[in-house]
């Protein structure tokens, strides 16, 4: 079975997230751009006519429902006129949401609304290739050697906006929408393909599911949801919901179809990595990314810790930007590579401080994200004007989405894997500054404790 030039497009509800679902197909050998809006036909026919999957990269996480429909709803319906049989919304692998910021019911509500032929949503949350696994409902994810239910996760039960204290994610789900969403539960999972889609016609014909939950804890499971998703898609265009098991699931089912190969752009190849200074930023307050800063600190980078609230506050974000952006200038002339971050860890004292700040200009501790990102954005863009700086890392999701936007850059694509989740893109810019700049985006609970010595280091690796 052939497959056709274009495949899939996918809208990601952050930065990080859109990266983490471009490598998945990136490493699959698929053709994959993400852009940082939807691009338009144009661009698309004159520079990117190859391209196979088609990413847009999006902030709304942390939008308010109200927001998802004035700002997400109307790129959706741009998403699916792109022409791709499948679509899309990315979410977290830790499905972190509420029904006030990132609400992924409202996005099920939507996407049925835009696309009314369609008669389910199927969900996927499991990724068993970052250690995300859903079992009867349940959500659990690996932090180091050790799985945790969702509820128990050491990071996502204490994400400062979304905490993540139901592992049950019918029940979790049904706290953002009214339309019924069900299960097809690891049993059904482990029968047989056919028996599997007719239990998911069952299932939806009978209860008026709007909404399907995939158990998924093998690759296995991944395949046969893969297979679900794209002959439904190939059938009448439609929508499906989850992390990049979605991507994995499709790119398993695809390269399991026979004669696919020369689809697919050579995956092959090696790629040299040069050694390259490096400036990190980081909004992140995860105890993973804490890590990953103390290690860079101990292995020649230069740490300069800033206070959120002075970023923030109109009295003293101008002085107190334009004093990082020299101390940032003058460390990278001097060939350092630099990490400026916001805080170590969840226990950070500048957590309190930021929410408190917040509260008293009657803003959202979700702000946080868009406030910050946005300074760390202008530093960034500042720093690369001013200096020979080649490459960047933002940590931190929502950190990520906001900083990136402030850049001159309208597209990335996935040139080497760091960590799963988490790779390194060059980027597109009509600045030639900034065209072909190096930039990995990483989310809090991603990466080994050396993820920022391996940006700057740089190795061989497959890509």
């Amino acid at each position: 079975m052939q497959l056709q030039q274009k495949l899939l497009s996918f809208y990601g509800d952050d930065f990080t997230g859109s990266t983490d679902a471009m490598e998945a197909l990136t490493l699959s050998g698929l053709k994959t751009v993400l852009f940082l809006k939807p691009p338009t036909k144009e661009l698309l026919d004159e520079k990117f006519a190859n391209i196979q999957c088609i990413g847009i990269a999006g902030t709304s996480r942390t939008m308010t429902p109200e927001q998802m429909e004035t700002k997400l709803k109307p790129i959706l319906k741009q998403m699916q006129e792109l022409g791709a049989p499948a679509n899309h919304y990315k979410v977290c692998s830790t499905f972190d949401s509420s029904p006030s910021v990132g609400n992924i019911g409202k996005v099920l509500e939507m996407v049925l609304e835009i696309n009314t032929t369609q008669v389910f949503v199927p969900i996927i949350a499991g990724a068993p290739p970052l250690h995300r696994y859903t079992v009867f409902g349940n959500h659990f994810a690996r932090v180091g050697y050790k799985t945790f239910r969702l509820d128990n996760h050491p990071v996502m039960s204490n994400h400062p906006i979304t905490p993540m204290q139901e592992a049950d994610l019918i029940k979790h789900l049904a706290e953002q929408t009214d339309y019924f969403i069900d299960l097809a539960d690891i049993l059904t999972m482990n029968d047989y393909f056919t028996e599997l889609e007719e239990t998911v016609n069952k299932t939806v014909t009978k209860k008026k599911t709007k909404g399907l939950l995939f158990d998924v804890l093998t690759d296995d499971h991944l395949t046969k949801v893969g297979k679900l998703v794209w002959e439904k898609s190939i059938t009448n265009q439609s929508f499906v919901i989850g992390s990049s098991g979605v991507e994995y699931a499709l790119t398993k089912y695809w390269n399991s179809m026979k004669g696919n190969q020369e689809q697919h752009v050579e995956n092959d190849r090696e790629r040299r990595i040069e050694k390259e200074q490096v400036l990190v930023v980081s909004g992140s307050c995860s105890p993973i990314t804490s890590d990953q800063i103390k290690h860079a600190l101990d292995n020649g980078f230069t740490g300069l810790n800033v206070s959120p609230v002075k970023l923030m506050d109109s009295k003293t974000s101008s002085a107190y930007l334009n004093g990082l952006m020299n101390d940032v200038k003058d460390l990278v002339d001097e060939g350092k590579s630099v990490i400026v971050y916001s805080a170590l860890g969840p226990d950070d004292i500048s957590i309190d401080e930021t929410r408190e700040y917040l509260q008293s200009i009657g803003k959202e501790p979700s702000n946080s994200g868009q406030l910050l990102g946005e300074q760390f954005g202008t530093l960034i863009k500042t720093t690369v004007e001013n200096t020979t700086l080649k490459r960047i890392v933002i940590a931190g999701g929502d950190t990520s989405s906001y900083a990136t936007l402030k850049m001159n850059i309208y597209a990335l694509e996935m040139i080497r894997s760091i960590a799963p989740g988490a790779p390194l893109c060059k980027s597109y810019s009509d600045i030639q500054k900034f065209n072909g700049l190096e930039i990995a985006l990483k989310g809090g609970q991603l990466g080994q404790v050396d993820y920022f010595t391996k940006v700057h280091q740089g190795n061989v690796v497959k890509v």
